[in-house]
């Protein structure tokens, strides 16, 4: 079953072509329907979740979809019964909560449905993993595939149009980034990027956490942006945004949680001399990360492109790994003396390590301290020549 979400590719300076993006989770849900497990998808809003799911039920009859946001569909579900619901769903096949995070005890309510209506595929959505897992991990411990939706890859896009194409394209989407509703309106992404940092970007943790007033944690992204790739001390961000080291901690993992940065951590197993509590700090859309520091300037004229690229690199990594579904740990690396290297993937036991170079002309090696501790390791120097090969 073929399952596309998202519009319209650029044809001319005025004409759109009206087409599909075929989104790579498309197959794995898909696959995963009416297994008796309810399905979880998780992912930042405006990444394309409620798209996916509107294409996946499309022609299925009597699917009940339900909205989070609304205050009628908390009300509603607000006590709730096994006769409740079977009233509720009645005939229905298919149940859709999307935004789940906002209604109170989602899990339990869901383990009644999945325990006393297995016939009915119950399908939830949520852009904040912070409460939406912990609240249905428990209760929904073995009745649930979980997965996580992304912007737009790399290797969706070489699929809508062609890899030749996408190659094309990296010098924009390294600025703007591949937020569905950016890529589908060219010459409208600064506007398109504004409006997600300012109305959806944490919307979820302002409202959870009762956070009045916002300067603090915008501050704070504004600080991270500009040291994106770098490692970040707990005490200099709380000192640049004056916020406490307990307050900048938590706020970085609602962050993270809300799938706005991912975090990686130093490898560190055998050298006295190697980093052993350090983070890297990385956003999953280069353009959220422009758009913060308002910096659009065009690739040529970037003193960061070395940071943009290695962010984007390791964001479109990440989505691939998970798309295939395939299980890595992550990190980066570095010794006392400076020695590093970008980016470690460990899967079944075996290292691989990626040195991030723009210039394609300038070449990585690593470290005779980095090889003696780890001999059997695999290098990867990944450049805009060859980066696609990894990705498509």
């Amino acid at each position: 079953m073929i399952i596309f979400t998202e519009i319209v590719y650029l044809c001319t300076e005025n004409q759109y072509l009206t087409t599909m993006i075929g989104r790579k989770l498309k197959e794995v849900i898909g696959g995963r329907l009416f297994t008796g497990k309810a399905i979880i998808l998780l992912g930042a809003r405006q990444v394309g979740k409620t798209t996916l799911l509107k294409e996946l039920t499309a022609e299925m009859h009597n699917v009940l979809w339900l909205n989070g946001d609304e205050m009628e569909t908390r009300n509603l579900l607000q006590e709730v019964s096994v006769e409740k619901f079977r009233s509720l769903i009645g005939s229905r096949r298919v149940m859709v909560v999307d935004e789940a995070q906002r209604i109170e005890n989602i899990g339990l309510k869901m383990k009644l449905i999945t325990d006393q209506l297995p016939e009915v595929q119950l399908i939830l959505t949520g852009s904040s993993s912070f409460d939406l897992s912990n609240r249905i991990n428990e209760p929904l411990t073995g009745r649930k595939w979980e997965y996580t939706m992304f912007p737009l890859s790399f290797g969706e896009m070489s699929d809508h149009t062609s890899t030749f194409e996408e190659i094309k394209h990296l010098p924009i989407r390294l600025v703007y980034g591949y937020y569905p509703d950016v890529v589908t309106h060219p010459g409208d992404e600064r506007e398109i990027l504004q409006q997600i940092t300012e109305s959806y970007l944490y919307k979820d943790i302002l409202e959870w956490e009762r956070i009045r007033k916002s300067d603090k944690l915008v501050a704070l992204l504004k600080s991270l942006a500009f040291q994106v790739g770098s490692e970040v001390s707990l005490n200099e961000l709380a000192r640049q945004v004056e916020l406490d080291k307990n307050t900048v901690e938590k706020y970085l993992q609602l962050l993270e949680q809300t799938n706005v940065i991912f975090r990686l951590s130093s490898l560190s197993r055998n050298l006295r001399n190697e980093l052993k509590n350090s983070r890297k700090i990385y956003f999953y859309d280069n353009g959220i990360r422009n758009a913060l520091i308002s910096d659009f300037k065009d690739v040529s004229m970037r003193g960061d492109i070395g940071a943009l690229w290695e962010n984007w690199m390791i964001s479109e990594l990440i989505k691939k790994r998970h798309y295939d579904r395939r299980f890595v740990n992550r990190y980066f690396w570095r010794t006392t003396g400076q020695q590093e290297v970008d980016y470690v993937e460990e899967a079944d036991s075996r290292l691989t390590a990626y040195e991030f170079k723009w210039n394609s002309q300038k070449k990585a090696k690593l470290s005779q301290t980095f090889t003696k501790a780890y001999p059997d390791t695999d290098f990867v120097v990944v450049n805009r020549d060859n980066f696609y090969t990894l990705l498509a």
